[in-house]
């Protein structure tokens, strides 16, 4: 009795603890939202008014998404280079991953360990040569450019592959012998079997693209191709920030990442629980 007593006065301090920890966590989040319907003079009292004491309702949100700033036409940028590069980005690191493990072909694995090894180059290291290829080439400028860029992932076809690594090759064998080509392979037996780890890469993605700001800020200089990470620039004026309307404009960008992750969690618990089960 004393040990089942310890042990739970422990779980019970542990939880605790944890209870503390996310809440902490969640502090900012929670400031952020607040802010969002405070009148800009009462953004910074101390101590931080969690509750508004001038409540404005949805006016900052109007303001954002009004004519002035032209929010929803940068929201649908992001939402336009973000959709396309995380399904492009997913279609070829599954064609790669497959490549890697289900075709053989000569020196297949080393080539792989020296695709793997360009994972050590910062990507800040290529921005001069991305900006000079955008430019000779006509994309500068362009969302497709910046598409192009983000749609090839070494992650991405490390994670695919090691996902289809767990499938046996027997399955493929058993299709080719059935008279099936690589393609039905990979669209009808492989691409099914590493559902949770294409919706993990396209959760990563997703909120990697939509929340770059080097990216669109190097290669985007039009205000009418800018992403709501650029556009969330125009709150700040010569005599400071809008800290009340850059909120509002900030809780708006989470949203899709939230819906994002709540539809896609399913798949990601999925993919822990067989790894679980397989090991």
């Amino acid at each position: 009795m004393g040990g089942l007593k310890k042990l739970s006065a422990g779980k019970v301090i542990a939880t605790i603890i944890l209870y503390f920890i996310g809440i902490t966590m969640l502090a900012p989040l929670a400031w952020m939202i607040s802010t969002s319907f405070k009148i800009e003079n009462e953004v910074f009292n101390f101590p931080i008014e969690w509750i508004p004491k001038t409540f404005v309702g949805l006016d900052n949100y109007k303001v954002v998404w009004g004519e002035e700033y032209n929010f929803g036409m940068y929201y649908l940028n992001s939402i336009k280079i973000t959709v396309l590069s995380t399904i492009l980005q997913i279609l070829i690191s599954a064609l790669g991953a497959y490549g890697f493990t289900k075709v053989r072909w000569k020196w297949r694995d080393k080539i792989f360990l020296l695709y793997l090894a360009t994972m050590m180059i910062p990507p800040q290291v290529m921005i001069v040569s991305r900006f000079v290829i955008m430019t000779e080439t006509g994309l500068y400028n362009t969302h497709m450019g910046l598409i192009l860029m983000t749609m090839f992932s070494t992650y991405g076809v490390f994670l695919l592959r090691q996902a289809m690594m767990g499938i046996s090759n027997s399955l493929c064998e058993s299709a080719r012998i059935d008279g099936a080509s690589h393609w039905i392979i990979f669209w009808k037996i492989i691409l099914p079997l590493v559902k949770p780890s294409m919706a993990t890469l396209a959760i990563l993605k997703f909120v990697w693209t939509w929340n770059d700001y080097q990216m669109p800020l190097i290669f985007l200089s039009k205000r009418e191709l800018f992403t709501i990470q650029l556009g969330m620039k125009l709150f700040a004026t010569e005599s400071g920030s809008i800290y009340s309307l850059m909120m509002a404009a900030a809780v708006s960008a989470i949203l899709p990442l939230i819906i994002v992750f709540l539809c896609g969690q399913r798949y990601i618990i999925d993919g822990i629980a067989s790894g679980a089960v397989k090991e």
